[in-house]
């Protein structure tokens, strides 16, 4: 681990908890540090490429990092979502700085 990364827990859709490093230099999002560590099958998350244009990379965050502002665009996407809840956020909007360190999410459910 390097002095730049971070560590994260994040719950896969079968309830499984992975501890991952995720690198706070290479400028990634949570959703590819997803599926950098192949945390959810090929094709179920990021599937617009990280554009907030589908909601497949949703997630629950459940610890009480400071987030980003929601943006409008992330915000009418998830108002067309399933399985959201008021901890829902777009994972590809999350952005892996040294703030993010402790993160625990969860991945929501394929919709």
């Amino acid at each position: 681990m390097s002095k730049t990364d971070i560590n994260i827990t994040i719950i896969d859709r079968d309830g499984v908890i992975h501890k991952v490093e995720a690198p706070t230099d290479m400028n990634m999002n949570l959703m590819e540090i997803i599926r950098s560590y192949e945390l959810a099958p090929e094709g179920t998350i990021g599937v617009c490429g990280g554009m907030a244009m589908c909601a497949s990379c949703q997630c629950y965050v459940l610890s009480e990092n400071e987030l980003p502002v929601l943006q409008d665009d992330e915000e009418a996407m998830l108002s067309e979502a399933f399985y959201v809840k008021d901890n829902s956020r777009l994972g590809c909007q999350i952005q892996m700085t040294p703030e993010m360190e402790g993160l625990k999410i969860e991945i929501a459910p394929e919709s």
